[in-house]
């Protein structure tokens, strides 16, 4: 049976805004930055910090991505620290910042986009701005009840996201959402097939982690080679795509996880697996 984190096993690769914990080989990322979870240059150093750090551990199979509080998953960038910027100019930032603001923002995303194993996004609250980017940017979404979506960037004076929205609701329903600044729930998400499951929010975490026990039992470097196989087919055509995939099959193939995972299906018998 899968247990739940226990709030004192707090991960090392935890920062000041996002707490990871680990429990048969799930890894549970929460962001926390009271009150509404918005987010500074530095939260979003954080975030890709984290997720890059599960490279080479071998104790995490697959993570959780959530957030604490009822108020918002994330709130979007801090508007007090843009409008700081905006008044101060950009001295405190780096020289790579000053050339491209945006660098830290994008490598944070792409941090979760390109994790070495699957992201489920635990939606426990309204995603808004970046956070609509974040939860486009999982491998799927679990979403609670009664959860909303919403890029509400041109009210405040900034744009971005209507890539990620439109992965969510697509690129029409994306321009009505973005210009007019609408929120969208997840049972709509559900019927377009962009969230993976809607459940009471009591129940939200327990779900999450119940499909990530299912995961975390394959074969760690089969999942990993698909995580990044789905990657890199996404948007290709069929026959480059398939041709792509058959090269991530035959590499699997180098390894003994997929001799033990053919003998154990063969004898009825549970695998073990040994990163070999």
């Amino acid at each position: 049976m899968t247990r739940m984190p226990a709030t004192d096993s707090i991960d090392p690769s935890s920062t000041e805004n996002v707490r990871v914990t680990v429990v048969d080989s799930i890894a549970v990322v929460t962001f926390d930055r009271p009150p509404v979870n918005a987010l500074t240059r530095d939260a979003y150093a954080q975030i890709r910090d984290v997720f890059r750090s599960f490279v080479d551990r071998t104790d995490i199979r697959v993570a959780i991505f959530t957030a604490t509080g009822e108020r918002a998953f994330m709130a979007g960038a801090d508007i007090k620290e843009q409008h700081r910027l905006s008044v101060e100019g950009q001295q405190s930032l780096s020289v790579s910042s000053r050339l491209d603001r945006g660098t830290v923002v994008r490598d944070s995303l792409w941090a979760v986009r390109d994790c070495v194993v699957p992201v489920i996004l635990a939606l426990n609250a309204p995603a808004i701005g970046a956070g609509v980017a974040y939860a486009a940017m999982a491998d799927f979404i679990v979403a609670a009840e009664g959860v909303t979506l919403a890029a509400t960037e041109i009210n405040v004076g900034m744009l971005g996201a209507t890539a990620h929205l439109a992965r969510l609701v697509g690129p029409s329903r994306a321009r009505e959402l973005f210009y007019t600044a609408a929120s969208v729930g997840v049972d709509e998400l559900f019927r377009r097939g962009t969230v993976s499951r809607v459940v009471p929010r009591a129940e939200l975490m327990s779900t999450a982690m119940g499909i990530a026990a299912q995961i975390a039992a394959k074969s760690p470097l089969a999942i990993r080679l698909a995580k990044e196989s789905f990657n890199r087919v996404e948007f290709l055509p069929l026959e480059d795509g398939y041709r792509l995939e058959q090269d991530y099959t035959n590499r699997l193939r180098q390894f003994s996880d997929s001799a033990e995972a053919q003998r154990a299906f063969v004898e009825k018998d549970e695998p073990e697996w040994k990163w070999q």
